[in-house]
């Protein structure tokens, strides 16, 4: 919303806090599977449904990965956590609690890098450091199904390895908060994880949003936004809810402490509930869980196989291959693309060629083909022989398009399929100056143009010679020749 000069200049302040589902086989404290997609309440057992009993089994390979992902995030790792019990009532936590970490999380601090709206398409834009207030895990709780006349539980849910991710309050727009989460979900699927599919809840976003006026430091009254269940959603939710507060306080209004659901269908918001007082969880720790203690060892044993982060591969690429932001920034979004570009890289000795190929005419065929780089038929080798083959002059890069859409189809490689198709550059002089003469003739104007100073005439000559050839004429040969002919 636009401000006047006679109202106050408003700034938005945000915090979000990011539930994100861990990629494990188990659930967190039981052998029960964890996955999408199965029928309502398979995935339970005693310990899922708090049977009187059950007792909770820490998953280790959980705590693995949390570990990995404060590592990646530069947060200090906890040399001992605890886990607490979370207690609330509600249809979708069996337990009637939460096993949660309270005041001793696993992960402390840390930061995000992102870059800040407004980068150019061909220069690294501005990079800040968003920080974290700690990241912590715990189970993830059922799920309900709202229907016209009731509500039904699936626990299949409940139990799944989760961990909370919370930001310091030092967002500022909703552009920050979209390449917050956008370069999160990078470095979580990247580093292995979690797949942070939003559409089946393996990664979820709370916003927390207030306003102040330009030169206050004190916080405003927070408003928490549910239910954004995009990263898209979470941008325009948190820009519908800065324009609404704003709005609110220039008409002279309050803003109320509450928790509002965002529609990112219709891009309303309405009102859930009042939050003026803090909600009493009643913590207290976990009385079937020991205290888990994380030594040197165990994190150089899990920071060994972390991956390179996204700007810092990024960064790589603009020093060692010299590529361009537009290139680089598709490369990096994508741990398997990177890698097949850089295997193309080595092969060829022609990085910006091979990075070429692949971030436009690959993906447009992955793409096309509904499928990923890794099942396409298409592989580093047989781009590096394609830039091979341009370089030297054997094909044009008109023909090498043609090459190209044929090797997604049939996994030839590009060799085979240009002796097969018969696709080599005419190299012969007699057949080129042939081409040439007619071409000339036929384009009276354009050699007239170029002797008297026009060098863009030579392109309508050109074009006729690559047309009679079927693109076969060696582009560099057809240029001295018309040149030679017309001197």
């Amino acid at each position: 919303m636009s401000q006047t000069s006679a109202t106050p200049l408003y700034e938005a302040v945000i915090g979000l806090e990011v539930h994100v589902q861990i990629k494990t086989a188990s659930k967190m404290f039981t052998r029960v599977p964890a996955g999408f997609g199965h029928a309502e309440n398979t995935l339970t057992d005693p310990v899922v449904l708090a049977l009187p009993g059950a007792l909770p089994v820490l998953n280790k390979q959980a705590l693995d990965k949390i570990i990995q992902a404060g590592l990646l995030l530069g947060c200090k790792i906890a040399p001992v956590c605890k886990w607490d019990r979370k207690n609330y009532f509600y249809p979708d936590s069996p337990k009637n609690y939460q096993i949660s970490q309270f005041d001793q999380p696993i992960c402390i601090g840390g930061k995000v890098e992102i870059e800040l709206p407004g980068a150019s398409r061909n220069v690294m834009g501005e990079h800040t450091h968003i920080e974290l207030t700690r990241i912590h895990l715990e189970e993830d709780v059922g799920k309900l199904n709202h229907g016209s006349v009731d509500s039904l539980v699936d626990y299949n849910r409940a139990g799944t390895p989760l961990m909370e991710i919370v930001t310091e309050p030092v967002l500022k727009s909703a552009d920050e908060a979209f390449a917050f989460l956008t370069v999160l979900r990078t470095i979580m699927v990247q580093g292995g994880i979690s797949d942070c599919d939003m559409e089946k809840g393996q990664m979820r976003c709370d916003a927390n949003i207030s306003i102040r006026p330009i030169g206050e430091t004190k916080l405003g009254t927070k408003v928490e936004l549910k239910n954004l269940n995009s990263i898209s959603f979470v941008r325009d939710g948190i820009a519908h809810e800065i324009r609404r507060q704003i709005a609110v306080k220039t008409s002279g209004g309050t803003i109320v402490q509450e928790t509002r659901d965002y529609d990112g269908q219709t891009g309303a918001s309405q009102s859930l509930r009042s939050k003026e007082m803090a909600h009493d969880y009643r913590y207290f720790p976990d009385p079937d869980l020991m205290p888990v203690k994380v030594d040197e060892d165990w994190k150089t044993h899990l920071r060994a196989a972390l991956p390179e982060l996204p700007f810092d591969r990024q960064r790589r690429y603009f020093e060692q291959y010299q590529l361009p932001y537009t290139l680089t920034a598709v490369l990096i979004s994508d741990a398997e693309l990177a890698a097949y570009f850089e295997e193309a890289a080595k092969l060829s000795g022609k990085p910006q060629a091979a990075a070429n190929w692949i971030a436009n005419d690959l993906l447009r065929e992955v793409s096309a083909a509904n499928t990923t780089v890794a099942e396409s038929k298409i592989r580093p080798a047989h781009v590096a022989e394609l830039v091979k083959l341009v370089d030297d002059g054997v094909i044009s890069s008109s023909i090498a398009k043609e090459v190209f859409v044929e090797m997604a189809t049939s996994g030839e490689t590009p060799g085979a399929i240009v002796e097969r198709k018969g696709l080599k550059q005419s190299t012969d002089t007699g057949e080129l100056e042939g081409w040439v003469r007619d071409a000339i003739a036929a384009n009276p104007a354009a050699a007239a143009g170029f002797k008297n100073g026009n060098e863009k005439a030579l392109n309508a000559i050109k074009g006729s010679v690559m047309k009679a050839s079927k693109g076969k004429a060696n582009p560099k040969l057809v240029d001295e020749i018309v040149r030679k002919q017309l001197a």
